[in-house]
């Protein structure tokens, strides 16, 4: 008897549903026509006032015809209850799938009509989900299928079930298939999910049709069989229900990898598949590979079709047009800038450059949609040139050829792992789960390190590129030799390699950059040694080397052969970098565990080549120097002084070592720099708290003090963030330029973040592929400035030295009498009457000291004591010297001779001084030559130079003459520095001293009136010849300091030659002319113009109100656009153009390549904003800028309506690719790093700002065309490349957001845009599929 749900008896008049059933019997009994027993039916659940379709009738005849009735008749009786939408068609397959399936080889005539009925009724729900009842009917298939139970979701929303209701009926044939073929095995659950087999056989049952076990009917069950997996394909394949399943995989993940674990297995494995005629194994898993995106990939086509009437081929998404001269290399433009402002010295950063490289390079892959072998390409290009560019470097404090070979052959191989590892941990995550039989096929599927190898080899075509600096010719010819010795069958562990020289090496073995970064990668285990195999790789003739090493091996093959370090094999192990990570643990357990002399030594060599050149092992090397600066204190130690102190040469040795420039770039490209600020504060507080009485004398036979150790320690702390930039940085209302946030505090509070969550993300466990043995993390100990009282005593005294004018000295402290001992010090050789120079409390001064006593005597105190004391002293004695009691000669030497007693004290005196400038009370000081040295040698000089590097930038260089015949002049305690600095002789101890003081010297002078800063480039220029580029590059950045127009002025220039605007077709465009080939006097014809780009990488962290750039760069981005729009020609060349027989063809042409100048333009402008100010920039465009743009009026530039559309649509993808640029470079495509937090809040004010104008409640005042094309452009982008982003949107502004897209009839965005929302918006981007069909 059939079944009706109790709650229709309850609610419908009695007897209703057993007269229908009657109705329905009768019917059978006279094999009525269908349509006949439908209007019956029909009429009788209208009288009784039943709405349909009815869920109750559903029941009703599911269950009358299962199994008592299983006729033909009653099928299609049933199937014309559904198509009339009697009874709803999904609660009817539901029903039938529960009764049918597990009852398909007792009955396999019903499971075929069945599938029939389902392959009419599953592909059409939107009465469903929109008609009578649909909240019962939902219910009532939930209850059914348990499909609430089963997938763990929450059933609020029609468009939810319907997503499980498609995915258990696809799961529910799949498994049925896979039962049918004994395949259930197979998989690891060994059994269905769903029922598969009747468990309730009625033996005695009679099947309408007499079916008997026949062969007849085993062949209807195998055709069953292979009809159901072709409607599993089908299922796959409509374009509503794959778009339904797609929601599926993206929302309910672990189903969604069961389910394919097990459609793997029916394609490996079943005979029923390969027999179809209609689909294969590989087509069926086709349906469900990564490739086909189905609501993606549509969204990624949808703005072709916008140009496919102008331009056959030319999607926004393509990889890259090539005409017009921008080249496809243009592309990396970002690369290229990220790469050169990282060599920036002026400036180290707390976050690893390998992080910040990975999540640009994976955010130009997702935008610019390209391959990764061409990603790859672009960025092996891209740090070639940054080479290539310092391959003849000037001379400077600045970082240059080494820092830019770590970043072509350290930071870049390592962004690489990050991006090779992120592919092949989800690889391994899938795996884990795999059958051993699909785990082969799995790890073929991995593409990016097959992409690796496929751009490393095209990179040899680029000769051009991969011409090796002079200086490290011997390196790259070595790593040359060493593939043609492996080829040969040598091994470069015979030694040969380590005594080898110019002399030694083949005629023809000449190697080159592509040689060493082959071996970078092999060292990290992106590639074997099968790469020396590739065609043209090695380039000299085996026979050419010599089969036994000349003479007695030495150096690192030695050394791992148990050789003590002797002198001779110290200063080659020094000057020779380590080639594998076995060398430099081997050194390093040295360092820990040899004798007193040893671990100097093994210090000496780990300072070395190794840390500058080791490139294959360089980010262990900083670590393990990081590490050794922070030694344990020995088990037998019983002392009460800090244990640091007994190691003060070994930790002076490595202070020293990572001193100079390039060292502590290379440590802030590899984000060590809060570690070493960690270690450093110890050192400082525990030697600046001792007093020098005892000293050490190292093998060389210097010696050495408390004081020195200090100086070192502190003097390279203090370069770890931005001491030296004057106060009116911190005190001006705007944004301060990005990385002034580099203090102490800033520093521990990054170092202790990194090592709470060191190891707690997924990739972190497959990072870095060569995990040391001493790779044990520092100190998990957070640390904190109250751990450093005497630090944090000074640091406050610092800063408020630098907020106002000193006070609080009291006559007889112990803090005056140092200032009184000090001063005696420094003017000890001045024999004047009684006039004193130690201030007090009041101004007045007197001096309690004999003059006849040694005032170094009375100095025997700590360091932090003479800190403390410094800027009283330079207060005192900057008075003197604007009174006249003391000379500037006397001035100038008695501040070496503080500097030279304690050289920390020099950052004291660079600090006070830029205070004191800044605060305009000391009159000016005449370099006359007589009282202070004279720049008029070299004045002229300077200004031709500093016109010749502004050259190319359209920015006037103000005059230098003086006005008659007044001497060029600066603030006093301006003079009293740089008078300071031209003291000292140019050697390796000075130089540590320069670095300190010089980029402190360099931001004062830029913040000073003009010519401040040219004056003390020609006083530098006399003194430090060597250094003269360098000087009169930095006099030159000044004048965008003082002219408010002149940055604006250099970035037009920079979106002028990077586009090719205004330019005759010869004329260079692109990375080339944005950041040229390098500068310098040692060039051909004398010193070069600067790139423009250049210029600006070198100034912009100097620019105030750095705010305001957004609404710059906005600005000479929609100027550029319609420059692009015109072609860049004039308006009435363009005209004339326009009436030629050729002018509809030439405007087809010129959309393409406008496309592609148009992508590039946007690319440089989210360069320049990121470069600018990092996240925080990136916020405010988007959330502020970009709005107030939209709803401002703009007067429109363009003559002709043809011309000005075309402006306004270019100009709203440029927006549209500027936006998602921005917001990808600050937050990454996956929102995976730290500063990615701000991203969703950001990313949905905006789309909040977008719908409001969708909905009307806001007025734009932007050209129309440009309005829809931005958000076309916008939501396409961000449903195409940063997919990750969306689900941390509000669901209802996206919710808005695709209704205001519908009402544009952009069904697909607005689906998509849905669909990647999470299980949040499954629901509602399921009934959107269902409506559009």
């Amino acid at each position: 008897m059939a079944v009706v749900p109790v709650q229709a008896c309850q609610s419908h008049p009695p007897g209703l549903w057993d007269g229908l059933l009657e109705l329905t019997k009768s019917a059978q009994e006279r094999n009525s026509d269908p349509p006949i027993w439908a209007v019956q039916l029909s009429s009788s659940l209208k009288s009784a006032g039943v709405s349909m379709p009815s869920p109750e009738l559903a029941h009703l005849l599911v269950s009358h015809i299962c199994w008592a009735n299983n006729v033909a008749i009653m099928w299609k009786f049933l199937e014309k209850a559904v198509s009339c939408r009697i009874a709803p068609p999904m609660l009817v397959l539901a029903l039938l799938s529960c009764r049918v399936i597990p009852n398909r080889w007792l009955y396999p005539s019903a499971y075929r009509l069945y599938m029939e009925l389902l392959k009419r009724h599953i592909f059409s729900f939107a009465s469903e989900i929109n008609g009578p009842n649909h909240q019962k009917i939902m219910k009532s298939i939930d209850d059914v299928l348990h499909l609430s139970q089963i997938f763990g979701l929450q059933v609020c929303e029609p468009g939810t079930l319907v997503v499980e209701f498609i995915f258990s009926i696809v799961w529910q044939f799949l498994d049925a298939s896979l039962d049918d073929e004994g395949l259930l095995e197979l998989i690891p659950e060994k059994k269905s999910k769903w029922p598969t087999r009747s468990q309730d056989i009625d033996i005695d049952g009679q099947d309408s049709f007499n079916e008997k076990r026949t062969d007849h009917q085993e062949g209807m069950c195998k055709t069953n069989t292979v009809m159901a997996i072709e409607l599993i394909g089908e299922i796959l394949q409509n374009k509503t229900t794959s778009k339904i399943l797609y929601l599926a995989r993206r929302n309910m993940l672990s189903h969604w990898g069961s389910f394919i674990q097990r459609l793997r297995v029916l394609a490996a494995n079943s005979t029923a598949l390969r027999s179809s005629k209609h689909i294969s194994p590989d087509a069926l898993l086709q349906l469900t590979s990564d490739t086909r995106i189905v609501l993606t990939r549509e969204c990624k086509t949808n703005l072709q079709k916008h140009f496919h009437a102008v331009v056959a081929s030319g999607s926004l998404t393509s990889s890259a047009g090539q005409c017009h001269g921008v080249s496809w290399s243009a592309l990396w433009l970002p690369i290229d800038m990220f790469l050169e402002d990282a060599m920036d010295g002026s400036q180290v950063v707390a976050t690893s450059a390998v992080e910040t490289l990975t999540g640009l390079v994976k955010a130009l892959q997702a935008v610019n949609g390209t391959s990764w072998h061409n990603t790859f390409l672009g960025l092996w290009i891209a740090a070639l040139r940054l080479v290539q560019r310092e391959r003849d470097p000037s001379e400077g404090p600045v970082p240059r050829l080494d820092t830019c070979l770590c970043m072509l052959l350290s930071i870049t191989p390592l962004a690489i792992v990050n991006i090779i590892e992120e592919e092949e941990s989800i690889l391994i995550d899938e795996t884990g789960l795999s059958p051993p039989n699909q785990r082969k096929e799995k790890q073929m599927s991995v593409n990016r390190r097959k992409d690796l190898i496929s751009s490393l080899q095209l990179l040899g075509d680029y000769e051009g590129l991969l011409t090796v600096p002079q200086s490290h010719t011997l390196t790259a010819n070595q790593a040359a030799a060493k593939s043609m010795m492996f080829v040969s069958g040598l091994t470069s562990g015979s030694g040969y390699l380590d005594c080898m020289s110019m002399n030694d090496l083949p005629i023809n073995c000449s190697g080159n950059l592509r040689h060493l970064i082959v071996e970078a990668c092999i060292a990290r285990n992106l590639l074997d040694t099968s790469a020396y195999f590739w065609p043209g790789y090695v380039n000299g003739r085996n026979n050419q080397l010599p089969r036994s090493v000349p003479g007695p091996m030495s150096g690192w093959s030695s050394l791992m052969k148990g050789s003590l370090l002797t002198p001779p094999m110290i200063n080659v192990l020094v000057s020779t970098p380590a080639s594998s990570l076995a060398e430099i643990e081997k050194i390093y357990e040295i360092a820990v565990n040899g004798s007193d002399d040893e671990k100097i030594s093994a210090a000496a060599i780990l300072c070395g080549a190794s840390l500058v050149r080791g490139w294959n092992t360089q980010e262990h090397t900083v670590f393990f120097i990081t590490k050794l600066l922070s030694p344990p204190v020995p088990a037998d130690y019983s002392g009460t002084d800090s244990h640091l102190i007994g190691y003060a040469p070994f930790l002076n040795v490595l202070l020293v070592g990572i001193s100079n420039v390039d060292c502590i770039q290379i440590y802030s490209l590899h984000g060590l720099v809060p570690q070493l600020a960690g270690a450093l504060m110890p050192i400082c507080e525990v030697f600046g708290s001792c007093a020098p009485k005892v000293s050490w004398t190292l093998t060389t036979g210097e010696e050495i003090s408390s004081h020195l150790v200090f100086s070192n320690a502190f003097n390279l702390l203090l370069r770890l963030w931005k001491f030296n930039h004057p106060p009116l940085e911190h005190m001006m209302g705007d944004v301060p330029p990005v990385g002034s946030v580099l203090t102490p505090e800033y520093l521990l509070l990054v170092r202790n973040c990194q090592l709470s969550t060191s190891g707690n993300t997924a990739m972190d466990s497959f990072k870095h592929r060569r995990p040391s043995k001493f790779s044990s993390p520092l100190s998990m100990e957070p640390i904190i400035m109250d751990s450093f009282p005497k630090l944090k005593l000074w640091y406050r005294q610092h800063q408020a030295c630098i907020a106002s004018t000193l006070s609080g000295l009291v006559h007889g402290t112990p803090v005056h009498q140092v200032v009184d001992a000090i001063l005696h010090m420094m003017f000890r050789k001045i024999n004047r009457s009684g006039q004193p120079l130690t201030p007090t409390a009041s101004g007045s001064s007197n001096s309690s000291s004999s003059g006849h006593e040694d005032p170094s005597l009375r100095l025997k105190l700590p360091a932090w004591d003479i800190l403390e004391a410094i800027p009283f002293v330079l207060d005192a004695a900057l008075t003197a010297c604007a009174h006249g009691r003391v000379s500037p000669r006397e001035l100038a030497t008695g501040l070496k001779d503080i500097a030279d007693f304690l050289p920390a004290s020099m950052a004291t005196i660079a600090s006070y001084f830029s205070a004191e400038v800044t605060r305009g009370i000391w009159k000016p000081a005449f370099m006359n030559g007589t009282d202070w040295p004279s720049p008029a040698a070299n004045l002229s000089m300077v200004e031709q130079q500093i016109k010749k590097i502004l050259a190319e930038t359209g920015v006037d260089v103000p005059s230098l003459v003086a006005v008659g015949s007044s001497p060029a002049t600066l603030p006093l305690p301006l003079a009293a520095l740089v008078s300071l600095t031209i003291t000292y002789k140019l050697d390796r101890t000075t130089e540590r001293l320069l670095t300190v003081v010089g980029p402190a010297l360099n931001t004062l002078a830029a913040g000073c009136p003009w010519p401040c800063m040219p004056i003390i480039a020609s006083l530098w220029a006399q003194k430090v010849k060597r250094w003269a580029d360098y000087i009169i590059f930095s006099a030159s950045r000044t004048v965008f300091h003082h002219k408010s127009d002149a940055v604006v002025q250099l970035l037009k220039r920079c979106f002028a030659v990077t586009l090719g605007l205004n330019s005759s077709p010869v004329c260079s465009n692109g990375v080339g002319a944005l950041l040229g080939h390098g500068f310098g006097s040692h060039y051909s014809g004398g010193m070069s113009p600067v790139a423009p780009g250049i210029l600006y990488l070198r100034v912009h962290r100097d620019v105030r109100g750095v705010m305001f750039m957004t609404e710059v760069v906005l600005s000479l981005l929609m100027q550029s656009v319609r420059d692009i729009a015109s072609c860049g020609l004039p308006k009435e060349k363009l005209e004339k153009l326009k009436k030629t027989k050729y002018g509809m063809r030439y405007g087809q042409v010129s959309l393409a390549a406008a496309m592609t100048r148009v992508k590039l333009a946007a690319s440089l402008s989210a360069s320049i904003v990121w470069v600018s100010g990092g996240s925080s920039l990136v916020q405010s465009l988007i959330k502020e800028t970009l709005p107030s743009w939209f709803i401002s009026v703009h007067e429109s530039e363009q003559e002709g309506a043809e011309t000005g559309e075309m402006a306004a649509m270019l100009g709203g993808y440029a927006l549209a690719y500027f936006a998602i640029l921005c917001g990808t470079f600050a937050w990454g495509v996956d929102l995976m790093s730290p500063e990615s937090k701000r991203g969703p809040k950001v990313l949905g004010a905006h789309l909040e700002f977008l719908a409001n104008a969708l909905d009307g409640k806001i007025s734009l005042g932007c050209d129309w065309c440009t309005w829809r094309a931005y958000v076309q452009a916008f939501v396409t982008l961000l449903v195409g490349c940063t997919p990750a982003w969306i689900p941390e949107v509000d669901v209802a502004v996206l919710k808005r957001m695709s209704k205001g897209l519908r009402q544009w009839n952009e069904e697909e965005l607005a689906i998509a845009l849905l669909g990647l929302g999470g299980i949040k918006t499954m629901g509602a981007a399921a009934e959107l599929i269902i409506e559009s069909g």
